[in-house]
């Protein structure tokens, strides 16, 4: 089969078309053709080798963190899928390869597929959707009537998160340029904030909870925003010696997370706010509830570019820009 590899990490390198083997399924995992592949900061990350120390990957390996695609074959073990399925999943970290033709997932991160989205639609919805849910539901805690800043509403992440938000009852702030103004009105956020021309610092105050997505410098004004009680989630880091102990790092690493969170840590334990870092897990258990939310109309999904195959490299470097407004996906079948 065709995969996109990463052959050596870097900040110019790209990935490379190969041919090989095709993924022999263990006897919890099934074996999906793909048809679609999501594109996520994440692989842009990855591939220039900035999470190294997290998730130590071997070159050569395949990239690529989403998927929609059809089960042409299950594991003696599985038993909640069958062969014809439509399905979408983020695999988990070490079963990643999404850039590729067919890929091997373990049954617990996968769920079927939204019957009212395509595969490209659906292709770029589990990891941000995954990452809003873990944020907002499971580590935020979000209530009817608080108010949740979510940075970067455009992207892909703040667009799903943004519409689970005002799902949840919240009142909802976001920042963005103005031309995505009119679709992150209808998507429900309240607050619009110019990214170009304001300082949000400025504008919000008292907020019970903010999604970080940006730079240390809007991590540390965020703590401005939010009110003593309350949460700052940053899914871009620092990590903190928390998250190092979810992932069993070595002594060493867990040094270096504990110093890099040092500040931000200690400026939020002033302030009386809990500063949590979330690098969001597959699960497909919560999918399945995504899931319900998209077939009902609550969340929308807004797609920004479909590239072919052939064009992955091309379609990471618009991720990468940061222009993309909604998910970049790349067609596969």
């Amino acid at each position: 089969m065709k995969a996109f590899l990463v052959q050596k990490y870097g900040k110019k390198a790209e990935l490379i078309l190969n041919e090989v083997s095709k993924p022999i399924i263990k006897e919890n995992e099934v074996l999906i053709e793909i048809f679609s592949a999501g594109v996520n900061q994440l692989d842009t990350k990855i591939l220039a080798g900035e999470f190294k120390q997290i998730l130590p990957y071997e070159t050569p390996f395949i990239l690529g963190h989403d998927l929609a695609g059809i089960v042409v074959e299950t594991g003696t073990n599985v038993t909640k899928f069958k062969i014809g399925d439509e399905i979408y999943a983020r695999p988990s970290d070490y079963h990643i390869g999404t850039f590729a033709e067919y890929l091997a997932v373990e049954e617990k991160d996968l769920a079927l597929k939204p019957k009212n989205l395509s595969m490209d639609e659906a292709a770029g919805v589990p990891l941000v959707a995954l990452t809003a849910w873990q944020a907002l539901v499971e580590v935020g805690n979000l209530k009817k009537g608080q108010k949740v800043f979510i940075q970067a509403g455009s992207g892909g992440v703040g667009i799903i998160a943004i519409q689970l938000a005002k799902y949840l009852g919240a009142t909802v702030a976001t920042t963005a340029g103005k031309s995505s103004f009119e679709m992150l009105r209808n998507l429900g956020a309240d607050v619009l904030i110019d990214y170009k021309n304001q300082d949000f610092e400025a504008v919000l105050k008292n907020y019970d909870l903010v999604l970080n997505s940006q730079d240390t410098n809007n991590l540390k004004k965020s703590l401005n925003v939010v009110k003593a009680g309350g949460k700052v989630i940053s899914i871009s880091g620092p990590p903190t010696p928390a998250f190092a102990e979810e992932i069993s790092a070595s002594w060493l690493i867990k040094m270096i997370l504990s110093l890099l969170s040092a500040n931000i840590r200690g400026k939020a334990k002033k302030k009386g706010i809990d500063y949590h870092f979330l690098f969001m897990k597959a699960n497909g258990s919560q999918l399945e509830q995504i899931t319900k939310l998209i077939e009902d109309g609550t969340i929308k999904t807004v797609v920004d570019k479909v590239y072919p195959f052939s064009q992955t490299n091309e379609a990471l470097n618009h991720v990468a820009s940061g222009r993309a407004k909604g998910k970049v996906v790349v067609k596969i079948r």
